[in-house]
């Protein structure tokens, strides 16, 4: 309505001709006006973006991958990420990636997956929830046995961005924390990853307090989908064709077509001549 009304004043200004000088004015203050009103949009169009890019408060996580074998486009990138403890990528030009797995429930793909990552000799983290530690404990016992890691994952997945106190929010992750310890016997990493990507800046930094490093991703697919698996295809095309240096992977242990091409792909990966790190080496990188 602004930009309606505005026009509408330059209209008038353009037509006004009481004389050849007027006419001439009218069209030399139309220009300016037109000039100052574009400069005035594509100013705000590119502080917005920026602001987007770098600030990126809250919201789901989301990635626009944008050259072949480079670092996706982030929602923030990781210099902000970093003053919050927390990562979605290694800045290196090294052939390096990190494997995780987020585990929300079994239903018999875990050990595969295990069998694979055993046979490459590769450490990844299992970001897991209260459901999975309380149904396969000896699923857990057997991935901190074999050196991976068990990252919190909350104890209910819930959508923590909508959570704003702190207890609540430290609950979430204290009870998912108690519950593993009674398990295993071991104190949990304290690495973290917010259900479905969800996350507030707010919850980074309740996380940071809690002394948890944050993990995000730069390379996922839709594999969560259990009646909807992607075929082998559809999954090489996007984990072979988007991997890139210092990414950190994200594939959920529920998916069959991830146990049933994890050690082929891997294989892949390691011919494209990738290194599996773990996500300790990641934290202390400089």
């Amino acid at each position: 309505m602004k930009f309606l009304q505005k026009f509408k004043f330059a209209e008038k200004i353009r037509n006004f001709s009481v004389s050849p000088d007027g006419g001439k004015y009218a069209i030399k203050v139309f220009l300016l006006f037109l000039c100052a009103f574009l400069a005035g949009h594509l100013t705000a169009m590119i502080t917005g973006h920026y602001k987007t890019v770098e600030t990126a408060s809250e919201g789901s996580w989301g990635l626009s991958f944008q050259q072949e074998g480079q670092p996706p486009v982030a929602n923030a990138t990781m210099d902000y990420l970093r003053q919050f403890d927390a990562f979605y990528a290694a800045k290196t030009p090294e052939k390096i990636l990190y494997l995780t797995f987020d585990a929300g429930y079994e239903n018999g793909n875990t050990a595969p997956i295990l069998d694979a990552l055993k046979k490459h000799n590769a450490t990844a983290a299992f970001f897991v929830v209260g459901n999975y530690i309380e149904t396969s404990p000896e699923l857990v016992k057997r991935m901190v046995d074999e050196g991976h890691t068990v990252g919190n994952h909350t104890f209910h997945h819930p959508d923590m961005s909508k959570i704003s106190s702190k207890e609540a929010f430290e609950k979430e992750l204290k009870d998912l924390e108690t519950l593993f310890e009674q398990t295993t016997g071991k104190p949990m990493k304290k690495y973290y990853r917010p259900p479905q990507g969800k996350y507030s800046e707010t919850n980074l930094q309740m996380a940071k307090d809690m002394g948890y490093k944050t993990f995000f991703w730069s390379l996922a697919y839709v594999d969560w989908y259990v009646d909807k698996q992607p075929s082998k295809e559809d999954a090489f095309k996007k984990l072979i064709g988007r991997i890139h240096p210092g990414a950190i992977v994200l594939l959920h242990s529920t998916s069959r077509t991830n146990a049933q091409v994890l050690d082929e792909l891997l294989t892949k990966w390691e011919e494209m001549g990738y290194q599996f790190k773990s996500l300790d080496d990641l934290v202390t990188a400089p």
